[in-house]
């Protein structure tokens, strides 16, 4: 499993949870820091990675387009790099029957 963490999460994460989703990234590392969304969809849809992020444009564009890519709504508000990777971690079993889904789009956490 594959996510692709947008730049309104910390890069820090992506060590949290590289034990449980390999070959995930964060778009600074990618070179996509201060990108469009677009260019972030479509740099996800090629290489099959899951976008995660806070953005609500990401959802709009997940409603419009629908997947691939298909999108992680994280909805925690303003909080600590801890509890997002801690959100990731503890939804293991969702996110993997959401990625395995072959009709769903959007997946919201809070």
């Amino acid at each position: 499993m594959k996510l692709l963490l947008d730049e309104n999460l910390s890069d820090r994460i992506i060590q949290r949870i590289v034990n449980l989703y390999p070959d995930s990234e964060h778009v600074k590392a990618l070179g996509l820091i201060h990108t469009d969304d677009g260019l972030i969809w479509e740099y996800a849809k090629v290489n099959s990675f899951v976008i995660v992020s806070k953005d609500a444009d990401f959802h709009q564009r997940s409603l419009l387009y629908g997947h691939p890519p298909k999108f992680i709504y994280l909805r925690v508000g303003n909080c600590p790099t801890s509890k997002v990777a801690q959100v990731l971690r503890d939804n293991l079993g969702t996110i993997t029957q959401f990625i395995n889904s072959i009709s769903e789009s959007i997946l919201v956490l809070m």
